[in-house]
């Protein structure tokens, strides 16, 4: 009984891959648009803001305000320097996105300082881009505030010493792509999963499944072994290139890093696999899997950190299977968690698996009653 229930179950695994292989956009997505988008977001996608262009108004004219205003220069977050005629100019600059910031300094910007008086210097952002804005104001602030200590003689009292644990130098590429390689591998796992049972659907083999021996449990299981191998090997030979292709090093145990990519995919092939169950047409399950993968990449801490979340959205957080396999893998790769750490998190994502895989063979097992 058990070696029959084998032989089919393998018969449709072997059927799942050569569907798969046979098609040529199949192929195409699930081995040369990911390892593309690897590349692509690990260039496009950035957290550092550089090359930041500067229009300045320099009303004084002074020893004191081109001095200041050399230090910007020389500064190498800041690429392009405008001098605008007037307000008028600095504004349409900005108006434009000709430029990220202004600096305006007033005409009496060397006599305040000469006579100990405050002396203003007016930093306008673009804030059409939150992040740049705030970024870009933070390094023109800082160095207004050097200057103000070297013209002021007056050494700061606390002198903080900031070192970066896990990332020394704050190399954006490392957060990047460790969370890209989740990004990506949800997006196949729920892709090939979600569109399994449509296929079937839309070709009109369903029949054909419905009335061969197989029961809904080796159905299911047979759709959820291809997708999971596959997906395994792609996430497999995307750490291998983020580790020797971006030189990002991996300080955790591969052990628990393969076993965690196996059941974090799991869960999210249980979420394919409800989805493809309740879908009659391809189009459906592609409007499935999108209407599930934004808010799950939103939620998972990638975009903005799960704590800076109103209330609600922190606890629904805990039923998103990308927040706990953001975590496995960047936790791993970049501070080389531990198997207690580790084991925290696989509880969730276990959980998850057995809900929606047990979801998807109730749903698919009424369908064929």
């Amino acid at each position: 009984m058990i070696r029959e229930s084998l032989r089919r179950i393998i018969a449709l695994i072997k059927k799942e891959f050569i569907t798969i292989w046979k098609d040529p956009k199949s192929r195409g997505i699930i081995i040369a648009l990911p390892l593309m988008q690897l590349f692509v977001f690990a260039n496009a996608i950035t957290m550092e803001v550089k090359n930041i262009d500067v229009a300045l108004i320099d009303s004084a004219n002074t020893v004191e305000s081109r001095e200041l205003l050399s230090r910007f220069e020389h500064s190498p977050r800041f690429r392009k320097f405008y001098y605008a005629e007037n307000e008028a100019d600095l504004k349409e600059k900005i108006d434009n996105q000709k430029v990220q910031i202004g600096i305006y300094i007033n005409n009496d910007f060397s006599t305040n300082i000469k006579r100990g008086n405050p002396a203003e210097v007016l930093i306008i952002a673009d804030g059409r881009q939150t992040n740049s804005a705030s970024i870009a104001s933070g390094y023109a602030n800082q160095i207004v505030n050097e200057y103000n200590n070297y013209i002021t003689g007056i050494a700061p009292q606390i002198a903080p010493s900031i070192r970066n644990w896990y990332n020394p130098n704050l190399e954006y590429k490392w957060y990047i792509l460790t969370v890209i390689v989740a990004m990506l591998a949800l997006v196949i796992t729920l892709l090939l999963t979600a569109l399994s049972i449509a296929r079937e659907r839309e070709m009109g083999t369903f029949d054909q499944l419905i009335v061969s021996p197989l029961t809904s449990f080796e159905i299911l299981l047979g759709k959820t072994i291809p997708p999971l191998v596959i997906a395994m090997c792609l996430t497999c030979i995307m750490t291998l290139i983020v580790i020797t292709a971006f030189k990002i090093p991996f300080m955790g145990s591969f052990l628990l890093f393969f076993v965690s990519i196996f059941i974090s995919l799991l869960s999210i092939v249980g979420v394919g696999l409800f989805i493809s169950s309740i879908c009659k047409t391809q189009q459906q399950a592609i409007l499935g899997v999108i209407t599930f993968q934004m808010p799950a990449i939103l939620l998972s801490g990638f975009i903005s950190p799960i704590e800076d979340m109103p209330k609600f959205l922190q606890y629904l957080t805990l039923i998103n299977p990308i927040r706990f396999f953001m975590l496995l893998t960047r936790g791993i790769f970049l501070k080389g968690m531990s198997f207690h750490d580790v084991f925290i998190n696989w509880i969730p994502l276990i959980l998850i698996a057995i809900i929606t895989l047990s979801l998807a063979m109730l749903t698919f097992k009424r369908k064929l009653d």
